[in-house]
């Protein structure tokens, strides 16, 4: 028997007193990288998930008949919501595919009815994944702490990158070939697997609250076309943007299809909202599904798109309802430094992003 969900009130959040300081250096770094980027590119790109390698247009359909602990925000009644996909890699720098990364998958749900969160433009509701289960950093000024570290070697060092990418790519296998599971660690230093994006399952790692309760999200691809790629690797070697064109070729006969889950919080001390470090495990807490999201066979790197998406919009897990408000340090530690890093993109390339109003959702 499963736990009943717990009911999210002001007090599930323990905030720190030395936040605003991180919050402060989180710009700062973000600065570097954003600064460093764009006087070599002429063009300023995102400080995190910089190169994009797909972006799709879809459908969600929220699924009917939900019980009342899921048919909460978003969810709390069926229908159709145009949604925006971006497929991404987490450097600020745009990085040949050698050098072997965790994938993102940003989604942003139009026509989204609700009180929104504080200083959220638009009637859009943004989620924002990566390919694995937690977040590398269990606090926010332990992620100031890596940034700084990424932030030294932002478009620097390429070729140590790519020759540091492929030593920790094979420490990963030998981990794999003993039967052993890789530290998490070998991920976000390069060691990723070079995986198929539209087989991959994503996840938020981070929790969020869920109307009366408190969540974590996650995408499955669940078309067989995309289930058969999960596991599979993309062959880079030679190929700067192999993924990005793997992707393409794909798309262009997959009609994609994800199941959007829901992981509600059953025990705030297994499942807890502070350290995004910690996996809430699923046979205390399961995935549901809520809705499913289809993007029909398409060019994923359409020039018009790319330029309305990639350039002309942000993902912000802060832009969206107050029943789906982010929750914890890390959460908390993101909203004014993804701001900062928008703003000046947008500046920089003269540029204002678009979030999208009612009429858009509608045409």
């Amino acid at each position: 028997m499963l736990n009943p969900p717990v009911r999210f009130t002001r007090d599930v959040e323990q905030f720190q007193p030395d936040e605003a300081e991180t919050i402060e250096g989180l710009k700062q770094a973000f600065d570097v990288i954003l600064e460093r980027t764009a006087d070599d590119y002429g063009h300023a790109v995102r400080s995190v998930h910089a190169k994009s390698h797909g972006i799709l247009e879809g459908k969600m359909q929220v699924v009917p008949d939900l019980p009342p602990e899921l048919a909460q925000g978003l969810f709390a009644r069926p229908g159709t919501h145009k949604v925006y996909l971006r497929m991404s890699t987490n450097a600020g720098d745009i990085l040949p595919d050698s050098i072997s990364l965790p994938r993102g998958m940003a989604i942003k749900v139009l026509d989204v009815e609700g009180d929104r969160l504080p200083g959220s433009e638009g009637t859009a509701q943004d989620f924002v994944f990566v390919n694995g289960p937690i977040f590398q950093a269990k606090t926010a000024d332990k992620f100031l702490g890596n940034l700084k570290l990424l932030a030294k070697t932002t478009d620097r060092m390429e070729g140590a990158k790519k020759a540091v990418s492929a030593t920790l790519r094979g420490v990963r296998h030998a981990f794999e070939a003993a039967g052993a599971k890789p530290p998490t660690a070998l991920n976000s230093l390069g060691g990723a697997p070079q995986s198929e994006p539209l087989g991959d399952t994503y996840y938020t790692t981070v929790p969020f609250r869920y109307g009366d309760h408190i969540a974590k999200f996650s995408l499955a691809p669940v078309a067989p076309s995309m289930t058969a790629l999960t596991g599979q690797e993309i062959a880079v070697e030679g190929r700067e943007n192999a993924i990005r064109e793997d992707v393409q070729k794909e798309m262009q006969g997959i009609d994609a299809l994800w199941e959007f889950r829901v992981q509600l919080c059953r025990d705030l001390e297994k499942q807890p909202v502070e350290d995004p470090t910690v996996a809430w495990d699923e046979e205390d807490a399961p995935f549901i599904t809520v809705a499913t999201i289809r993007a029909n066979a398409q060019d994923s790197w359409d020039p018009a798109l790319v330029e309305k998406v990639n350039e002309q919009m942000r993902f912000s897990v802060w832009t969206g309802i107050a029943a789906h408000q982010p929750l914890g340090n890390i959460n908390r530690a993101r909203r004014d430094p993804y701001r900062h890093s928008a703003d000046f993109r947008a500046a920089f390339n003269n540029c204002p992003y678009h979030e999208p109003q009612k009429s858009e959702a509608s045409s």
